[in-house]
């Protein structure tokens, strides 16, 4: 028997003695530790050599760091500007038909999971990330062209929010290829970059556009995503080889298993009010005397303090996503409440503070109890379908907040709304917990 023949038994979950050429079939697990070299996988290349090492994952060294250091420059994404569209451009468009853009953009970046989740079990990933990296940096520089706000609708809404949601997920699963006891350290540091680029683009926007221009302010943002896309792309590498599990591309039989189910309403739930405070805070401030000019800032010292979400991995590490998530999500939702109660500079700064701090718990370790609730051959689908779920929270949350608040006249309904559907959620969540454990306390 030839060389490509043994290996690709062992791909099949066949292990061969040598020297009587018996054979018995492995299950995953077993299968898993086995190391596999130089297999033919197909994937979007045709029939491609894949040089891989099944096994328990490394934890650590070059090649996985590059991979967390590629996911972070991926994260760093063209934020909306909700208060310059209200005070400039779309002077007569309302703030909840304006906040459809960044709802809309959320929302899509969640939504084609279901298809990329697969899609990467498969083994499409390079092809799909390179085109949607090129699509997005073209519809950053087409958002200068823009004056209406159907154009700034298909351009940042759906077009940047497609590009984003043909990535996310991948990414995700990418990076728990290459961690296992350090998964969720090394999930935050990945989205510490989401973090970060929200901080440059806003407090850039507000010094470049006196200046520059909104038009040429959009054209530098946008070379800066083709540098990051451009280096993520060279960088990001899979470690374990595509396997076509069956089930399809929905795959109904993973809400059999309760805990998953009761995940992604919890999901759904968090993001009905998750981004409402991040989307309208800017708006609130110049509500209540703020500066216009500093209100910039406040939405960037929001996340800026998100940055600290590498403390949560740690967190994680020690007691559990799900209970990472759980406290700190419970005090995103306090913070919403808060939020519009505010009543000067000083006070929203602190709201601001708590809020951003809090939020980047959810935001970087959402995958990691996802990725756990099976196996890592169906990692890719099981993140993608919860994606795609809590995408409908997405899109409908902040429109459904501005609705609220123009017609009350101020954003203090629409914090107890949002607010009240994050800690419904956090509820939604303990119980997703205590179904995987079996019991109330744990570490998951």
């Amino acid at each position: 028997m030839s060389e490509k023949s043994l290996s690709i038994e062992a791909f099949q979950g066949i292990q061969i003695d040598p020297a009587s050429g018996s054979r018995h079939s492995l299950s995953y697990d077993e299968w898993e530790t086995k190391a596999v070299v130089d297999q033919e996988i197909p994937n979007e290349q045709g029939s491609q050599k894949l040089a891989t090492q099944p096994g328990e994952a490394p934890d650590g060294g070059l090649r996985a760091w590059l991979v967390v250091f590629a996911r972070f420059l991926q994260s760093s994404a063209l934020q909306v500007f909700q208060a310059y569209y209200e005070e400039n451009l779309l002077l007569h468009t309302s703030p909840s038909a304006i906040a459809w853009i960044g709802s809309t953009q959320y929302a899509l970046a969640c939504l084609p999971s279901l298809a990329t989740g697969r899609m990467f079990d498969l083994g499409y990933f390079k092809i799909p990330f390179f085109a949607a990296s090129c699509v997005l940096v073209a519809c950053t520089f087409l958002t200068a062209e823009c004056t209406q706000f159907w154009q700034f609708f298909l351009t940042q809404g759906v077009g940047i929010g497609v590009c984003c949601g043909i990535m996310w997920t991948p990414v995700v699963v990418i990076v728990s290829h290459w961690f296992s006891k350090r998964r969720n350290l090394a999930l935050s540091l990945t989205t510490v970059g989401t973090a970060l680029g929200s901080v440059v683009f806003p407090v850039a926007a507000q010094s470049l556009i006196p200046s520059i221009g909104f038009k040429w302010t959009v054209r530098v943002f946008g070379f800066i995503l083709a540098a990051t896309l451009g280096t993520a792309n060279v960088l990001l590498k899979r470690r374990l080889p595509p396997v076509n599990v069956h089930g399809g591309l929905f795959n109904l039989k993973a809400f059999h298993n309760r805990a998953y189910t009761m995940y992604c309403i919890s999901g759904i739930i968090i993001l009905l009010g998750l981004y409402t405070e991040l989307t309208y805070i800017s708006v609130s401030a110049v509500a209540i005397g703020v500066s216009k000019d500093f209100s910039f800032y406040i939405l960037a010292i929001a996340n800026a303090t998100s940055a600290l979400r590498v403390s949560f991995g740690l967190m994680a590490d020690k007691i559990g996503a799900t209970n990472t998530m759980a406290v700190l999500t419970a005090m995103t939702g306090i913070a919403t409440i808060a939020w519009p109660f505010a009543k000067n500079e000083s006070q929203l700064i602190a709201i601001a503070a708590i809020y951003g701090f809090s939020l980047g718990a959810y935001v970087s370790l959402y995958s990691a109890p996802l990725v756990a609730m099976g196996q890592m051959e169906d990692a890719g689908r099981r993140v993608g379908m919860f994606m795609s779920l809590i995408a409908f929270g997405g899109i409908a949350g902040t429109p459904i907040s501005g609705v609220i608040s123009t017609a009350t006249g101020g954003f203090a309904a629409a914090g107890y709304y949002a607010g009240s559907s994050i800690i419904f959620g956090v509820v939604l969540l303990l119980v997703a917990r205590y179904l995987h454990l079996g019991r109330l306390w744990g570490k998951f």
